[in-house]
């Protein structure tokens, strides 16, 4: 799937929001991306996670790792276009976690996929608990890349779609007293 494709898919499914939004991150910002506007639709999902696994089958990954809620459905479908298998990183405390018996071993060599990447704390959240295990890190796959973040691994955005973010206490949508939406799935 071609980066124009994307943007196109996004817009064509009213992912591309205006307004004031409060990021997952906690960041602020007047557009946001309703990423499952995408991932509610398989024949969308497909096309999207076979250019992610495309991107990565020479780095020959043993397991695909996603962070829930909104990595899960794309990780499986990376997972199942490299024929590996697909598990998730979850909070457990409040801590990013392995559990229902997910395990990863130092022979493992991981794609960790995300849909949307802002900051890039749910991968790097993601990519301690692989660190954690003893498993190497071959990538990280991503659907849109709002800004930039440096993974310390092979890193590929299907679509750079930089959007501008502000701190809280800098933000300009603030500032004017506009009402925010919270549309977000982690707080900061």
């Amino acid at each position: 799937m071609s980066l124009f494709d994307v943007q196109a898919a996004l817009h064509e499914r009213g992912a591309l929001l205006t307004g004031h939004f409060r990021l997952s991150s906690g960041r602020h910002s007047d557009r946001f991306i309703q990423k499952f506007r995408i991932l509610e639709e398989p024949k969308l999902v497909e096309p999207i996670a076979k250019a992610i696994a495309d991107a990565f089958a020479a780095e020959m990954p043993t397991v695909v790792v996603s962070a829930a809620v909104g990595g899960i459905v794309l990780g499986y479908e990376v997972a199942r276009q490299l024929g590996t298998k697909a598990i998730f990183v979850e909070k457990e405390n409040g801590i990013a976690a392995l559990r229902r018996s997910f395990a990863l071993s130092p022979s493992d060599r991981v794609l960790v996929v995300e849909d949307v990447v802002t900051t890039g704390l749910s991968v790097k959240e993601v990519l301690a608990v692989v660190a954690s295990h003893g498993a190497q890190a071959v990538g990280v796959g991503v659907i849109v890349a709002r800004g930039t973040a440096d993974f310390g691994v092979k890193t590929h955005a299907l679509l750079d779609l930089p959007i501008v973010s502000y701190d809280a206490s800098e933000c300009p949508q603030c500032a004017r007293g506009e009402a925010i939406d919270d549309p977000g799935s982690r707080r900061a």
